[in-house]
């Protein structure tokens, strides 16, 4: 029975330091409206939610350096971007804002794809 229970605690502790080590980066510039409709739609939600709980977010302004860069697969030319990224590499990739609707259902597409 102890030896079960060591065995949850365990498994708890990996998946949380999983969990953790993923998040959503926004890479933005200056003056971009997409970036200022997702920041007054989305943003005062983002993190009261399950998948902003899970999946903390990160912004990153274009053409400035920022702490713990992101590997990413290909230059970020659009902004808004949003990148998943798990232990500092990119898994993918949503480029773009058209609105609330389609940015919650291609981030659950993203993370259901990723397993996250």
């Amino acid at each position: 029975m102890i030896r079960f229970a060591l065995f949850l605690l365990a498994a708890s502790l990996v998946l949380t330091a999983s969990a953790a080590a993923a998040e959503l980066v926004m890479y933005r510039s200056p003056g971009c409206p997409h970036c200022k409709a997702w920041d007054r739609s989305i943003a005062p939600i983002y993190p009261k939610t399950d998948i902003g709980r899970k999946l903390p977010l990160r912004q990153i302004e274009i053409g400035r350096r920022s702490d713990g860069p992101v590997a990413l697969k290909s230059p970020v030319r659009f902004t808004p971007t949003f990148v998943l990224a798990d232990k500092g590499r990119e898994l993918g990739r949503i480029e773009g804002y058209a609105g609330e609707d389609f940015f919650w259902g291609l981030l659950e597409r993203l993370l259901l794809q990723h397993g996250i």
